[in-house]
C-alpha cells in the first residue's frame, strides 16, 4: 500500500477539494486543520464531515506551527508528499490582526519544510502561495509572470506568502528536497470562503442588503474556478522539480473579469439586482491580478475549462442547497 498524501487546510475550501480529488483516484488522505474561527467554523466541520465519509481519509485536528506534532505525523504516517493549503487567509485581516499571519504563514510553513527534509526519501512538497506577492503595479496586455519582481507586496498577507516563497528556496537548496510553490488566483466556487467578494455578494443581495462595491468598481481579477485549480494542484503534485529545487508556478484563469461584470453575472444567477455602495480602495488591496500560466500549461497542459458565467451559477445552487 502506497503511503498517504497529507493535506494541510483540509477543511478549507482548497483542501477539501483537493483531498477529494487525490482519494477519487485512489489515495488514502490525512487531513490537518485547526478549525480557526477566522470564518464560520460550521462551515468548516461540514467539508470535513464530507470528507470523513471516506474511508480513505482521516483528519488530524493540529495547528501545523506545532513543529514537533507536525513532525510525529510526517514521521508515523510515512507521508512522502505533502500539500501544503493551510494558511491565515485574507489581505484586509492581515491588518487587524498581523500576528495571527505571524504563526500560522510563518512559523507554520518553517514547521511543514522542517518535518519534510527530516524525512528520509521525501519525494514532493506543494505550498499555497498567492497572486499578491506581485503587488499593485500597473499591467501591459500581459499577465503576471513568475520571473516578475515581487519586492513590493502591499499587505502583510502578501509579504508572509512571499518570505515562504523564500523560505523555501533556502530548504530546497539546504536540504534537496523537491518543493512547488503554487501562486493562486482568485478561486472561487462551491463550498469557498465567505471573506470573499462573490460570497459575501450572495450573502447580502439575498438578504436585501446594500454591497460594499471597492476601488469605485474600477479592479479586476483572475476568476478560478475551484476544479481547474485542483488540476493545476495535483498536476504539479504528479510532475516534481529535480531535487534541490524550489519551482515557482502561477495557478490562474488567465483571464481577468471586471468586478463590476462579476457583480453582474451574479445578479443574473441570482435573480435579483443589488444596491450598490462605491467606495475607494482599501488598504492593502490591488488594482488589478492576471495570470501568465503558459508555465504551468508546459509542465502539465494545464487549461482552465469553466468560465465566470458558468462557475458562479455554479456557486449560487451550492449556496441555495447548503444554507437553505
Amino acid at each position: 500500500m502506497s503511503p498517504p498524501v497529507i493535506v494541510t487546510g483540509a477543511a478549507g475550501f482548497i483542501g477539501m477539494h483537493v483531498a477529494e480529488r487525490l482519494m477519487a483516484r485512489g489515495e488514502r488522505v490525512i487531513g490537518v486543520d485547526d478549525f480557526n474561527a477566522y470564518y464560520d467554523p460550521a462551515l468548516k466541520a461540514a467539508r470535513a464531515a464530507r470528507l470523513e465519509a471516506n474511508p480513505d481519509f482521516r483528519m488530524v485536528r493540529l495547528d501545523i506551527a506545532a513543529a514537533e506534532a507536525f513532525e510525529s505525523l510526517v514521521r508515523e504516517s510515512g507521508a512522502m508528499q505533502v500539500v501544503h493549503l493551510a494558511a491565515q487567509a485574507g489581505v484586509r485581516y492581515s491588518i487587524e490582526n498581523p500576528f495571527a499571519y505571524e504563526r500560522s504563514n510563518l512559523a507554520g510553513h518553517l514547521s511543514v519544510m522542517e518535518a519534510c527534509r527530516r524525512q528520509p526519501g521525501f519525494q514532493h512538497l506543494v505550498y499555497a502561495s498567492s497572486s499578491s506577492v506581485y503587488g499593485d503595479r500597473p499591467q501591459g496586455g500581459a499577465g503576471f509572470c513568475e520571473d516578475d519582481a515581487a519586492a513590493e507586496p502591499v499587505s502583510l498577507y502578501a509579504a508572509t506568502k512571499r518570505a515562504c516563497e523564500l523560505m523555501s528556496f533556502a530548504y530546497a537548496k539546504l536540504y534537496g528536497f523537491p518543493q512547488t510553490g503554487l501562486r493562486f488566483f482568485t478561486v472561487y466556487g462551491p463550498w469557498g470562503r465567505p471573506d470573499m467578494a462573490y460570497f459575501s455578494f450572495t450573502q447580502k443581495i439575498l438578504a436585501g442588503e446594500p454591497i460594499e462595491v471597492f476601488g469605485q468598481g474600477q479592479m479586476s481579477r483572475d476568476f478560478t474556478y475551484i476544479d481547474d485549480i485542483v488540476d493545476g494542484v495535483v498536476g504539479a503534485l504528479d510532475r516534481p522539480p529535480e531535487r534541490g529545487s524550489n519551482r515557482i508556478l502561477n495557478i490562474g484563469d488567465s483571464a481577468p473579469v471586471g468586478l463590476m461584470e462579476m457583480i453582474a453575472v451574479l445578479e443574473d444567477a441570482l435573480g435579483r439586482k443589488a444596491e450598490k455602495l462605491f467606495r475607494p480602495m482599501q488598504p492593502g488591496d490591488v488594482t488589478q491580478t492576471y495570470a501568465d500560466i503558459s508555465r504551468l500549461r508546459a509542465l502539465t497542459g494545464y487549461q482552465p475549462k469553466v468560465s465566470l458565467a458558468e462557475g458562479l451559477p455554479r456557486f449560487v445552487r451550492w449556496y441555495r442547497e447548503f444554507y437553505g
